[in-house]
């Protein structure tokens, strides 16, 4: 099923509605958020200089320091008055970045998460185990007004309090899961060690998995533990939240809802739009928001775009999985590497689970790096030859697929700290 006709739009009519939103969007913000207008004036253009939705890679970039430069509140374009909800995020790097949500803006939100959850086969039938965390972060709140929208049955749970969410999973019979694609491997590995039977004592169907950089092994593993469909949700609290994209039942890439959410991928060193399927940084235009509107989001996150339809009958253009962000890329010794591809390399490799930690370090002038990784439960730490070899097969596979000269690390099963949130893959030293 398809939530809404505009999600199989023809490409004409999409573009016209599109540029129709981004001309009330440029208003919007040229007459009500000080910060674009003088953007605008620096750049000598007026929101009459745009004339069709090609013409938005003249506009300014923004950025996340260009919102917390501007905390709390002074790149909303509406009186505080017309605000109904304010999220923000953590600020661990420095002041938070705060958002907020006019009556309309809630409308639009519960809109596309009501498509994301058509798309993965949710419907009122549905009990949603909804195990994002709530508060001021985006995502739990966010899944939470989609499931209600198309009618099924929520349950809250939030993060943590692991053994309990497995008791409620269990008897409130849910049938589709929401959560990070780590925490749905964690809940997995406690299960099967308090003695559940994940495939006949749970009645899940599917699973809304994102909030992290995941490789295809990881997916692939999330969905054959629970024996599931795995679906993909990619979103961001300065856009909107989750539901910027979702991947459906007929492809692994993720449709951009595109009447809502303008997209583009920049080179991120020169800042040239690139062309469709060439990989670079997504840029996110909003085109229906009202109490935060943002231009050309530099959201970080690597990835390409594909405008071909879909077999599903989307016409929308679709995003592939984010490889990995801009910050978080990893150069070891002139060479990038991105954690997701580690993640793939150790994918395809027997013996080891898929919890790992990389860990980057100096030494003199050099770079070095570690990666922490997890046997599985039928392998015996004591066997020093059967170590030493897989030590060795990884450590090569590494070389031969990535380029990088690693030092890997076997430890028992369970040994890395998990995380009822974003899985913490890397520790870079060298930034400490």
């Amino acid at each position: 099923m398809i939530w809404s006709e505009v999600e199989t739009f023809l490409k004409e009519d999409l573009r016209a509605l599109q540029y129709s939103r981004l001309q009330e969007t440029l208003l919007r913000v040229y007459n009500n958020v000080p910060f674009y207008n003088e953007s605008f004036k620096k750049l000598g253009i007026t929101p009459s200089d745009i004339k069709s939705i090609k013409d938005i890679s003249k506009l300014p970039f923004t950025t996340k320091q260009d919102l917390r430069d501007h905390y709390p509140f002074g790149m909303f374009a509406v009186d505080q008055s017309a605000v109904v909800r304010i999220h923000s995020s953590s600020g661990t790097t420095g002041k938070p970045t705060v958002v907020g949500y006019t009556k309309g803006d809630m409308g639009v939100w519960n809109e596309v998460m009501a498509r994301v959850f058509t798309m993965s086969g949710v419907n009122s039938q549905d009990t949603v185990h909804n195990a994002y965390g709530y508060g001021l972060f985006t995502g739990g709140l966010g899944i939470h007004n989609g499931a209600e929208t198309v009618g099924a049955t929520i349950v809250p749970s939030s993060g943590g309090f692991t053994s309990r969410q497995l008791l409620l999973m269990k008897d409130f019979n849910a049938t589709v899961l929401t959560s990070t694609p780590s925490f749905a491997l964690h809940l997995a590995e406690v299960a099967k060690s308090e003695g559940y039977d994940l495939r006949n004592d749970f009645k899940l169907k599917c699973g809304i998995f994102g909030a992290e950089p995941t490789s295809t092994g990881l997916k692939e593993e999330v969905a054959s533990v629970w024996g599931i469909d795995y679906h993909e949700i990619y979103g961001l609290s300065e856009i909107i939240g989750p539901g910027v994209s979702n991947s459906c039942k007929k492809s692994n890439k993720l449709h951009i809802f595109e009447d809502h959410f303008y997209p583009e991928i920049i080179d991120p060193d020169t800042l040239e739009v690139l062309p469709y399927g060439e990989e670079g940084e997504l840029v996110i235009t909003t085109l229906t928001k009202q109490a935060l509107p943002i231009l050309r989001y530099r959201t970080g996150d690597i990835t390409s775009l594909d405008p071909t339809p879909c077999r599903c009958g989307r016409t929308h253009v679709r995003m592939s999985s984010i490889v990995g962000r801009v910050d978080d890329m990893l150069i070891v010794n002139g060479v990038n590497v991105f954690p997701s591809q580690v993640e793939h390399v150790l994918s395809c490799v027997d013996g080891i689970s898929l919890n790992y930690q990389i860990i980057a370090d100096k030494k003199g002038y050099l770079d070095i790096l570690e990666v922490m990784v997890e046997v599985t439960n039928d392998m015996p730490m004591d066997s020093i030859g059967a170590l030493d070899r897989l030590q060795k097969n990884i450590q090569n596979e590494l070389l031969s697929n990535l380029y990088i000269k690693a030092m890997v690390k076997l430890v028992e099963p369970r040994s890395i700290e998990r995380s009822v949130g974003k899985a913490v893959r890397v520790i870079d030293k060298r930034r400490i």
